[in-house]
């Protein structure tokens, strides 16, 4: 008999209608939501909890943006590449000390992940040997070089951990296209011939930019603040007629901010006058010009009642403000750190818990989704108290040891069971008497 074919269950009237989806359940995986800017103070207590010794790692931050650049000038990539790689460089950098991960190491890899962001690929090996030439130009090797195979492997590997400390975020600023067109803007055309005062604008605020991925300001600051930043401090240095640049300091009508602006023209002056050789601009200009430069837009935040850092909290800032430097015998040197040659590549991977980690980029969808889920992962407990009425046993007699044990025979034991044994007297003596052959003890 063949079997019966089922048929559609009719609609009910007046009800839900049926649902045929899958049911809602907690999706595998937990959820992150990057952000693409970072706060002053936010910054500091990161590298507060890695143990940031601040006269070594601002060394190491330098030295690894300045290998970035000189590969990328190697390589012949364009700039975006470098400023793509350098935001990678300093988002993992506040996020892992150097004694985990070398710069170096960190720096090549950054740039890796940054080629295939922007398109520009590069092998591995392509991108270490370079840097091979580059540190040992009487060394040049080929990219297809054996020496290459174990450093390949391993910034391999590193591309992962970065793509998970960026949150799979590719968003980036690239404020020089937009640099470009303001200072056309500033300068007519004929001032851009050889040795005109565009061109030489134009030169010393391109090198700014550069100097600029040194600083922290890249992750902290808009497009258009680093770029109005650029250009005043530039025209500062330079000594630039105020009237060109003075409707830029409108900072509202190119979508920032004036306090983020002075901050980010601070930061780069501490640069400049910190570390002079380490930058382009630093190398060109008197020191002392630099100071008052500074010294002027010091004055400048104290009139206009602006803070150093934009979205300070006066409050918090104690605990974060001076915590940046340890002493010269911490935990963190190159000389423990494990990635370098002939060192082991497991590295330590930081999370908060097991899963798969999930990337969202709409704050109201990752907020709706964890709605849904909580009700699964919430523990109901209720509590209910039910009285039981429990017999209690009645004593058990307890028996006399004289009834257990009868007695045995005297001329074996002489114990009473159930009494403690007391000495006695008989007629015939201990049986381990030695003298036997007496009646008596003789008394």
């Amino acid at each position: 008999m063949a079997p019966q074919v089922a048929q559609p269950a009719a609609a009910v009237h007046n009800g839900p209608a049926p649902d045929d989806s899958n049911p809602v359940g907690p999706p595998s995986g937990l959820s992150s939501i990057p952000t693409q800017y970072t706060s002053e103070q936010t910054l500091r207590q990161m590298l507060k909890s890695i143990g940031y010794d601040e006269a070594r790692e601002d060394g190491y931050r330098l030295k690894g943006i300045q290998l970035i650049n000189s590969v990328r000038q190697s390589l012949h990539l364009p700039v975006k590449t470098f400023d793509t790689a350098a935001i990678y460089y300093h988002k993992f950098r506040i996020r892992f000390p150097s004694n985990e991960y070398n710069y170096e190491d960190v720096a090549l890899s950054a740039l890796f992940v940054a080629c295939k962001a922007e398109d520009t690929v590069k092998k591995s090996r392509e991108i270490l040997c370079a840097a091979h030439n580059l540190r040992q130009p009487h060394d040049r090797k080929m990219p297809d070089d054996k020496i290459f195979e174990g450093p390949s492997r391993f910034t391999v590997g590193l591309e992962r951990h970065i793509l998970e400390t960026i949150g799979f975020d590719f968003r980036v600023q690239y404020p020089q296209k937009l640099l470009i067109k303001m200072v056309r803007e500033i300068f007519p055309r004929e001032d851009f011939n050889k040795g005109g005062e565009g061109r030489r604008f134009l030169q010393a605020a391109y090198d700014m930019s550069i100097d600029l991925y040194k600083t922290f300001a890249p992750i902290k600051q808009t497009t258009f603040t680093m770029v109005l930043a650029i250009l005043e401090l530039t025209a500062l240095v330079l000594e630039t007629s105020p009237e060109k640049t003075e409707r830029l300091k409108t900072a509202t009508a190119w979508h920032a901010e004036r306090a983020c602006v002075l901050e980010t023209m601070l930061d780069l002056l501490d640069l400049y006058t910190q570390f002079p050789k380490s930058t382009k601009i630093g190398s060109q200009f008197d020191l002392k010009n630099l100071i008052n430069v500074k010294i002027d837009i010091n004055a400048t935040v104290t009139q206009e009642k602006h803070q150093r850092y934009h979205g300070w909290c006066d409050r918090c800032g104690p605990d974060v403000l001076d915590t940046r430097s340890l002493t010269p015998g911490s935990a963190i040197s190159p000389a423990t750190n494990s990635s370098l040659p002939g060192g082991n590549s497991v590295k330590r991977k930081r999370a908060a818990s097991e899963g798969t980690q999930r990337f969202v980029f709409d704050v109201e969808e990752a907020r709706r989704e964890k709605s849904i889920v909580a009700r699964y992962f919430t523990d109901e407990y209720e509590e209910h108290e039910i009285e039981v009425e429990e017999p209690i046993k009645e004593p058990e007699p307890r028996q006399s040891s004289r009834s257990n044990h009868p007695h045995r025979n005297h001329s074996h034991n002489h114990t009473d069971y159930g009494w403690s044994p007391y000495p006695r007297s008989s007629r015939h003596g201990h049986h381990n008497d030695r003298h036997r052959s007496r009646r008596g003890h003789g008394y």
